[in-house]
């Protein structure tokens, strides 16, 4: 995602005359760039929806109708994940606006840039209880970067402006504007300016030498260095420095869950993923290295397990633009506070090659390990039910790794994220920071929206599809060519996994009697196709992938078909099971 790069039109024609505020929005939104808006209509925000009209009509602008605002918020994230532009998001005072409150606070843990739209009743009537009167801005304070009240037209587009610039400079985030319905019937005299800069706000630190000189220096005395790749590497477009950076000095890489794409799985640096979840090596050498590389990520508990016995015996060089998230789990004996691309490409000119071999060749046998216990009965068993592996397995292949996959949380996320084949930038989208159940189905479709010319797979668990599957509408109605493969255990899989080792399977409310998603597809004139058996699995996925447009393929996979390796919560890393 690139966030720095301005993706702004020519702003529109000077206006002659005053408009109201709710024209001052849109035209405010046309003027950043904004080609797609992810919404749904109500009283409050009626005068937006009625400016919008003739914007949409002139082919300015595209509104997506979503089903439910939770939804919208969802898809502005997917969209905003692969086109490397800003979300917009439109909901109504009241409910509509508490239905952004999942949504914004996934954005936020995730560092995805959203600009949210409420309509709010008049100004007069604020701290009234007024019909569908929330306060929105004491809701969603601690889950946006920034938020504002606008009660007089005049300041709609300075407001606007300001969204835009915060949302997606720095660490990205969502704000939320709210607009009392008095605005947006005002009327101003319209003028647009683009916001490049906030008294007291400093989104790009300044790379500090010294810094980089300092972690130059514990890389260059060490000898098992180690890279962890995070999210910010793909946030500022870091890819191709991070390689470089590597390859100089031979360091092996690792990915967290969300930095999954930004070094494709065939560079022969490249060790795998880590955290509860991930791959056995890079999880193991975590503590063995004596040098610890963090690039763009937080060292989340499920990264981390138990601190007080993570990597103590390396050096912590961490690279970070958000000043916050240094020190504030582990403590960095370099830290560098700076982008991620200045940053590597002032160490890489400051790092002397190594000989890296045998530090290399430690993870080449960790992975036999996992080979053996995990991975090949997994991928390739003959007997039994279909597993979740095997169906990811194939559908990597058969789209070159190269498809943008989208994953819901769960069983599935965690084989997915270990078993598909990413090549390509930008092409993991999942929710990781919250973990939000019913991401995957409006994420993917703005994904598919933000890169029309992708292929975009939705990796979805049964529970998971129940909570957001309304969006087939959308997808139905605005024709958005979306894969979706339901993995059907008919449980609620991690729970129940959870249940199983930690709980002797006592299974508490995790057994699910599921509906016919085929025909619920079918219902919205989506065509799809169950398949139970391991024979048909190949076909299937063909079928799917060379279907035009929206296909539904649910697949009945092992009902107690577990994840492995796993860390259990909180314990240390070096405590991950392979069975």
């Amino acid at each position: 995602m690139k966030t720095e790069k301005s993706d702004k039109r020519p702003a529109p024609a000077p206006v002659s005359e005053p408009i109201t505020g709710a024209e001052a929005v849109i035209r405010s939104l046309i003027a950043e760039g904004v080609e797609t808006i992810f919404g749904y209509p109500g009283g409050a925000i009626m005068p937006i929806y009625d400016a919008l009209y003739d914007f949409q009509v002139s082919g300015q602008v595209n509104h997506i109708l979503v089903r439910h605002e939770q939804g919208a918020t969802h898809a502005a994230q997917g969209y905003a994940r692969s086109s490397g532009k800003t979300g917009v998001v439109f909901a109504t005072s009241g409910p509509g606006a508490t239905n952004l409150v999942t949504g914004l606070a996934d954005a936020y843990m995730d560092s995805t840039p959203m600009v949210a739209i409420t309509g709010q009743v008049a100004a007069a009537l604020l701290g009234t209880d007024a019909f569908q009167e929330t306060d929105v801005i004491g809701i969603t304070m601690p889950i946006t970067k920034w938020n504002i009240q606008v009660t007089r037209p005049e300041d709609i587009p300075g407001a606007i402006a300001k969204a835009f610039y915060i949302a997606k400079s720095g660490r990205p985030g969502p704000v939320l504007v709210d607009i009392t319905k008095n605005a947006q019937f005002g009327k101003l005299d319209f003028q647009y300016e683009a916001c490049e800069y906030i008294r007291s706000y400093r989104p790009k630190p300044v790379l500090n030498m010294e810094q980089v000189e300092a972690a130059a220096a514990l890389i260059n005395a060490s000898k098992r260095p180690y890279i962890l790749c995070g999210h910010g590497v793909l946030i500022a477009d870091a890819q191709k420095e991070l390689i470089a950076f590597a390859e100089k000095a031979g360091i092996p890489i690792a990915s967290t869950l969300l930095g999954l794409s930004a070094v494709s799985v065939d560079h022969p640096l490249y060790v795998g993923y880590v955290g509860m979840h991930g791959n056995y090596s890079p999880n193991i050498n975590t503590n063995e290295c004596d040098v610890l590389i963090a690039v763009g990520m937080r060292f989340d508990d499920r990264i981390t397990g138990d601190v007080n016995t993570y990597a103590r015996q390396a050096k912590v060089v961490h690279i970070e633009i958000d000043e916050a998230e240094i020190h504030k789990i582990i403590k960095a004996d370099a830290p560098v506070h700076a982008d991620a691309k200045e940053a590597l490409q002032a160490l890489t000119g400051k790092i002397d090659a190594k000989d890296t071999k045998a530090w290399i060749q430690s993870f080449k046998e960790l992975d036999k390990q996992e080979d053996e216990k995990v991975r090949h009965k997994e991928l390739y068993p003959t007997e039994g039910e279909l597993k979740m592996a095997e169906v990811i397995r194939l559908i990597s292949e058969k789209t070159g790794g190269e498809a943008i996959l989208v994953t819901d949380v769960g069983q599935h996320q965690m084989i997915a994220s270990r078993y598909y084949g990413f090549k390509s930038p930008n092409t993991n989208i999942t929710s990781g920071g919250m973990g939000t159940m019913g991401f995957a189905l409006p994420a993917a479709m703005g994904a598919k929206v933000g890169k029309e010319e992708r292929e975009v797979v939705a990796i979805i668990g049964d529970g998971c599809f129940q909570m957001t599957l309304q969006e087939l509408g959308t997808i139905y109605q605005s024709k958005i060519g979306v894969k979706i493969v339901i993995l059907n255990n008919n449980f609620l899989g991690m729970v129940r996994q959870w249940q199983q080792l930690f709980f002797d399977r006592r299974y508490s409310s995790t057994e699910m009697t599921n509906p016919d998603f085929v025909q619920i597809a079918k219902g919205f004139f989506i065509p799809g196709k169950k398949v139970t058996d391991r024979s048909e699995i190949s076909d299937a996925i063909d079928e799917m992938l060379n279907t035009p447009g929206a296909y539904l393929l649910e697949v009945v996979v092992e009902k107690e078909d577990n994840v492995f390796p796993m860390v259990p919560a909180g314990a240390p890393i070096a405590s991950i099971r392979l069975d």
